[in-house]
């Protein structure tokens, strides 16, 4: 049981990894094509990869926090686990996957999209670097409004970011 609980977590940490850095490649390659205005056929394709290797990323990490979740039920053979750090977690996934979901149907607009994907991976990334240092004694209130802050400061700077880019290209 234990293997599988370290093979889990290691799998874990690979993915949100990968989340991470492919979501800055995406947020990167999106201002490389508002600064020069146009979107070659070479950075669609990339992008493509890019995209895909995220869903790969995220597919990952809802295996993975299932299992562990699985685990953890098997262990205390109750609810008892979870704690607001869970939740936390689970929030975080779930705006990753609504968000993605709502971009992909063009129902989230691309002022907004963008930057909720960005500081949600990032958040992913802290909190999974919470637990060895053992800051994960917060109440879930206070993750939501630090969560919701770093959300609106990622939108402010992302668009601020985008108009100079099109003011510079105009």
């Amino acid at each position: 049981m234990e293997i599988i609980y370290i093979l889990n977590t290691i799998l874990l940490s690979i993915a949100v990894s990968l989340g991470v850095g492919c979501s800055t490649v995406a947020i990167t390659q999106f201002f490389v094509a508002i600064s020069d205005g146009k979107m070659g056929q070479e950075e669609r394709k990339m992008m493509g990869v890019v995209y895909t290797l995220l869903r790969v990323a995220m597919a990952g990490i809802l295996v993975t926090l299932l299992i562990q979740a699985g685990l953890f039920y098997y262990l205390a053979r109750d609810f008892s686990f979870v704690s607001p750090f869970l939740m936390s977690m689970w929030t975080v996934v779930g705006v990753l996957f609504l968000n993605a979901i709502g971009m992909t149907l063009h129902w989230v607009p691309g002022k907004i999209g963008p930057a909720i994907q960005a500081s949600s991976w990032y958040s992913l990334g802290i909190l999974l670097t919470l637990i060895p240092l053992g800051l994960v004694g917060f109440e879930y209130t206070q993750f939501a409004l630090v969560y919701a802050g770093f959300i609106l400061l990622s939108i402010a700077s992302l668009n601020l970011l985008m108009n100079h880019l099109k003011e510079r290209n105009s």
